[in-house]
Order: C-alpha cells, then structure tokens, then sequence
C-alpha cells in the first residue's frame, strides 16, 4: 500500500486548447458575417472568447472588432450629421461599405487567407 497522493484534478482556468484550423475559419467567417447585423459584438465576443485559441482567430477577430468599431463611429457621426442631410448619406454609404468588406473578409477567411479591412482605425491588435 503506497501512501503516494492523486495529483490534484485541473483547475477551472487552465488554458483552453488550441482550434484546429477548419474551426479557426469557420469561427472567422462567422465573426465577419455576424458584423453584418449587428456591428461590433460578434467581433468583440469572438475576440474576448476566442482570440487565445490560434493566431489566425486572433488575427481575424481583431481585424474585425476594429473595422466594425471604426464604422459604428461613421455610423453615429453620421446620425449626427442628418440634420444637415450629408448624414444620410454618410449613414447609406457605410452600410454598403460594411455590406461589401464583411463579405469579402468572410471569404478571405474561410480561404483559410489574411484579411485587412482598409479604412480601419487599428483599436486591438
């Protein structure tokens, strides 16, 4: 008889384990698409919950919460502005331009392929 102790069982907070890389893209697709509909939350949530599991979640994650952080401040200026009626305007011409790029950055990531959304001011990195 060993009088020798079980190790102790893990801790809630070790570190999760890394995605392999088919769910890398499929979370950084959803996480560019979700943008499309309701802004910057799925790219702040991917990025908080996700942005430990791999480099490239990491890398789209962030990529998005600036982009959709940087057209939500276009979208408010714009808000703003329609009482001078240029921010009508301004407020079509960023939803088409989250429209576009969302879509592009989605396929970029499901290509398994880098993507940087031009006209992003760079909050997270």
């Amino acid at each position: 008889m060993s009088n020798a102790t079980p190790p102790p069982p893990p801790g809630p907070y070790q570190p999760n384990a890394p995605l392999n890389p088919s769910d890398e893209k499929l979370w950084a697709t959803l996480i560019h698409i979700g943008g499309i509909f309701f802004s910057f939350i799925p790219a702040l949530i991917g990025y908080l919950v996700l942005k430990d599991r791999g480099p490239f979640i990491r890398q789209h994650a962030a990529t998005a919460l600036n982009f959709q952080i940087t057209m939500a401040i276009a979208s408010i200026i714009g808000s703003i502005l329609i009482i001078v009626i240029v921010g009508i305007f301004i407020v079509i011409a960023v939803g088409i331009v989250v429209l576009i790029f969302s879509i592009i950055a989605a396929v970029k990531a499901n290509q398994g392929q880098a993507y940087t959304y031009p006209m992003s001011i760079k909050f997270v990195s």
